[in-house]
């Protein structure tokens, strides 16, 4: 896949490739690659509709065992099947994230918008995704359909979380996931899911409004993976962020350091309101990252 390889090509200044660096909060960056398509061009619109980006992520981790070092995640978010979401860019981003064989997939929230009749087309679109999958609800999903859409995702093997946490096994190390319900509809239970959690060692978190950092043990070298903002998903600049901050959102995309933590805010892949023509300058996502410890980085700088 092109977007696949130009995603993990290093981009220089000079570079006029259709890669860019992204700057992220917290100091780290992101590869991404985009194909140039313009929803507000006529010509590029259909082009459009089957468009993402494949972002990289380093994680640096205090305390991770060194065992996970070098672990990969990749991370789905705001699909929403059926809200002018082509499901050719749904299926495709499904091969994009098992051609890089992770050996953690998280899927955070929105699969639907408004409407309940998308829901038996949310099975066949994010089927065969491989290796172990976590998945967390969002506020369209509650609106919609909780309870079929976790019943869908179990039926494809899939483990949800709602308020709840797992301890898998991987590398010869546990690393416990842990699910925090939406935080939107009032459903999440911060206490709840952590309670009889590992108190170390490598902990991820999914949940679907990223909000709920503020809400996690403070200095917990946690790492919470989200999405709901869209990127903010039409930028205008000086004013999405303001309109964000205003609506209770400061986190809006990419990475952020929160109270002794972490947060990454993916982008989405879909559209929650206004077609695939209101999006711009927050391009569709499907980001993977990979966990390293402090140590790595350390070496790696000198």
């Amino acid at each position: 896949m092109r977007l696949r390889r130009l995603a993990r090509r290093r981009p220089s200044s000079s570079s006029s490739s259709g890669s860019h660096l992204e700057p992220l909060q917290g100091g780290r960056n992101e590869v991404v690659a985009w194909s140039g398509a313009d929803p507000l061009r006529p010509e590029r619109r259909l082009r459009w509709r089957d468009h993402f980006t494949l972002t990289e992520n380093l994680l640096h981790l205090p305390h991770l065992p060194a065992c996970h070092d070098g672990l990969r995640v990749a991370q789905l978010s705001d699909v929403h099947v059926g809200q002018a979401t082509s499901e050719v860019r749904i299926r495709r981003a499904v091969e994009a994230v098992n051609a890089e064989s992770p050996d953690l997939v998280f899927l955070t929230g929105d699969y639907v918008t408004h409407s309940p009749k998308p829901l038996p087309r949310v099975r066949d679109v994010l089927s065969g995704l491989k290796g172990r999958v976590f998945v967390v609800l969002g506020n369209h999903d509650h609106w919609v359909d909780a309870p079929y859409l976790r019943q869908c995702f179990e039926h494809l093997g899939y483990t949800v979380l709602q308020n709840e946490h797992r301890v898998v096994h991987l590398r010869g190390a546990p690393v416990t996931v842990l699910g925090v319900d939406d935080g939107r509809t009032g459903r999440d239970d911060v206490e709840a899911t952590f309670r009889g959690a590992p108190e170390s060692g490598t902990r991820l978190v999914l949940a679907h409004t990223p909000p709920t950092v503020d809400k996690l043990p403070a200095q917990g070298n946690l790492v919470q993976f989200s999405g709901h903002t869209h990127g903010g998903q039409f930028i205008v600049q000086g004013l999405t962020e303001r309109l964000f901050r205003r609506a209770g959102q400061p986190y809006i995309r990419g990475h952020y350091q929160v109270n002794g933590n972490q947060l990454y805010v993916n982008r989405g892949l879909g559209f929650g309101f206004g077609g695939p023509y209101l999006r711009r300058g927050s391009e569709p996502e499907v980001a993977f990252f990979t966990l390293r410890a402090a140590a790595t980085a350390i070496a790696a700088a000198g």
